[in-house]
């Protein structure tokens, strides 16, 4: 853990209007665990973790040989709603598993795992391929919350026959839902203290004390602590702006537009740094087109 009285920031300094402060953020980063986003990615970069974890959750699938996306951006159209996976894992047969956290309460937990999955088969199926060459697909969302409130630790949901719940559509999608305030005796003793360590709860079982170990080593890398505090400040900045334009023009509509702002500026400031186009794409979760735009217009 960084002392604060002789931790100097390797980031621009900068205090943003009354919503966080660097200090704000250095504490953030130095108590985040496994649950914090950033570096839950960075960790389940790590082929052997993520492999061991699919192997938990989705025992039938075969991921000896895998290909791992971090942060995988999905755009369909240009007016389609994009969004950006956190773990995007597909096998040599072409299964693929989204793997999310969801640390904060959502209303509409369902249908964003319904948009999830649409676009899961969006990146299976290609153009002129017909639709049996569609792999099967899981959703899986680790929560800090029971969503549907039944204190189960873990919810798969597949498609079945309401009229006889014993036919399958057999369309080969699955979601799960992995709640990790469960109270439930459902679920065996690994994914338990998986779970219990999602939670804040660290025990001696060997699979945790690897992601222990590996959230440990992220934390130490200082260019991943440079560009969460980069991007953070940009996203706390641009929220703030677009509050402030809120107040004028509605305030979802204004702190959308202030995030393209702090986008913009983050992307200049990558830019200036010497980073890549096709790094800075990859980090932010934006087409690299629209990287290059700004670059072009920088020069």
């Amino acid at each position: 853990m960084s002392d604060k009285s002789t931790y100097k920031p390797d980031y621009e300094p900068r205090t943003l209007n009354g919503l966080v402060t660097e200090d704000d953020l250095q504490k953030k980063w130095e108590q985040a665990g496994i649950s914090n986003d950033f570096i839950f990615c960075k960790v389940m970069e790590d082929e052997d973790l993520l492999k061991e974890f699919i192997r938990m959750a989705v025992p039938e699938l075969d991921f000896s040989n895998i290909e791992i996306q971090i942060q995988k951006r999905i755009e369909t159209t240009i007016d389609a709603h994009g969004i950006r996976f956190d773990v995007f894992a597909k096998n040599e047969n072409g299964d693929v598993v989204d793997l999310e956290m969801q640390v904060n309460m959502v209303d509409c937990l369902p249908k964003r795992m319904r948009y999830y999955e649409s676009l899961n088969d969006s990146t299976i199926l290609d153009k002129g391929l017909p639709y049996s060459e569609l792999r099967r697909s899981y959703v899986i969302m680790i929560t800090m919350f029971d969503y549907y409130k039944k204190g189960l630790h873990r919810y798969t949901f597949t498609n079945t026959c309401e009229e006889d719940p014993s036919i399958k559509m057999g369309d080969e999608t699955t979601k799960i839902v992995l709640n990790a305030t469960g109270t439930a005796d459902d679920i065996d003793d690994k994914m338990k203290a998986f779970l219990e360590y999602v939670a804040g709860k660290y025990s001696d079982d060997e699979y945790v004390r690897k992601l222990d170990r590996a959230v440990a080593k992220a934390k130490m890398n200082k260019e991943w602590r440079r560009d969460y505090m980069q991007f953070n400040l940009h996203e706390y900045d641009a929220e703030w702006r677009g509050m402030q334009k809120g107040l004028e023009q509605g305030r979802e509509q204004g702190r959308e537009q202030g995030r393209k702002l702090g986008r913009e500026s983050l992307i200049i400031d990558m830019l200036k740094s010497g980073k890549t186009p096709d790094a800075i794409s990859e980090f932010c979760g934006i087409p690299l087109e629209q990287v290059m735009d700004i670059q072009k217009n920088m020069e």
